[in-house]
């Protein structure tokens, strides 16, 4: 079984969000990175982006395919992890620490009762 960050809350589309002060960091489950192979190139947002919930906020490519990953709560861009340019297969890993993808304030925080908890998470992933 994959692991999973208990601090963090995810949604079924594989992206997870931790609560960092009044941020939120975010970034790809390590079931997603996972299924998806050896990562090769990252595709990340413009910092001061706004986006809704659910909107997809960047491309993670590897040798198998090439996913949108998706905002897990509404948000404004504050940074994004320029180490990834570099070196994308860090998301494959250290995808809770790490390959963090992006840190965004929440535009509506209420969103965050709406996702996954660590342990609903893994009972959905689990059946995949």
């Amino acid at each position: 079984m994959s692991s999973i960050d208990k601090n963090a809350r995810y949604r079924s589309s594989h992206e997870w969000a931790r609560k960092d002060g009044a941020r939120i960091v975010a970034g790809i489950s390590d079931h997603a990175q996972d299924a998806l192979g050896d990562i090769v190139f990252i595709e990340l947002p413009a910092v001061g982006k706004t986006l809704k919930q659910g909107e997809a906020f960047g491309v993670v490519e590897s040798v198998k395919a090439a996913s949108d990953v998706y905002m897990p709560m509404s948000g404004k861009i504050l940074s994004v992890n320029g180490t990834l340019t570099g070196d994308p297969a860090l998301v494959n890993k250290e995808p809770y620490t790490g390959g963090w993808l992006i840190a965004f304030e929440p535009t509506n925080p209420a969103e965050w009762d709406g996702l996954l908890t660590p342990v609903a998470y893994e009972a959905e992933a689990g059946k995949e």
